[in-house]
């Protein structure tokens, strides 16, 4: 029977995540990006994002099997209670509930730290990561018509929407993912690791 964890990331595992992220860069529109990133890079922008945002790791014997997180959604202040999910699997693991598994607590953690609003961006088509999205109550948006261009072809991206939260009153502050109870983190984790079992 396999081992596995979900835990936050850490920076250690800036490595084997990006491992995990290169073969989208290269080979997929997932990602718009076209160069690899320099793993100390990709270090930074981990750091970056985990200073407020769970930044989450599925660990299936010893082996990262996949990762999400979220980021902000835009810059301006006004949208700071919006973000922006992400989730990416090592190719050994697709089809295992692991992103099912990741979004379940980290969709229950941004809403806890006061996020009202969450945004994904999918290039289309792509059915099973719209279907994903719309099994956590996902909206349709709009689609930007081919706003890309990658491997030879121009590119639609699609926006979609989820609502944690009513958005009514004044908001309150959004607490970083820090100052969240260690023991609502591990309960999280703990239900995401059951899905898999």
């Amino acid at each position: 029977m396999s081992r596995i964890t979900v835990r936050m990331a850490a920076l250690e595992d800036a490595e084997e995540i990006y491992y995990i992220y290169e073969p989208y860069i290269l080979n997929t529109v997932i990602t718009f990006e076209y160069e690899k990133v320099p793993v100390e890079l990709f270090r930074e922008r981990m750091k970056k994002v985990m200073e407020k945002f769970p930044w989450l790791v599925c660990i299936i014997d010893d082996e990262i099997a996949g990762y999400a997180y979220c980021s902000p959604h835009l810059e301006r202040a006004a949208f700071g209670w919006d973000c922006e999910c992400s989730v990416y699997l090592n190719e050994k693991y697709h089809r295992r509930g692991i992103g099912t598994a990741l979004y379940n607590a980290m969709f229950n953690i941004i809403k806890k730290q006061g996020f009202y609003n969450i945004y994904s961006l999918i290039c289309v088509p792509h059915e099973s990561s719209v279907a994903l999205h719309k099994k956590y109550g996902f909206t349709e948006v709009g689609t930007y018509n081919n706003t890309a261009y990658k491997l030879g072809r121009w590119r639609h991206l699609l926006v979609m929407e989820k609502r944690l939260k009513e958005t009514t009153g004044e908001p309150e502050p959004i607490v970083s993912v820090h100052n969240i109870d260690k023991d609502f983190l591990e309960e999280e984790f703990r239900k995401a690791e059951s899905l898999l079992r």
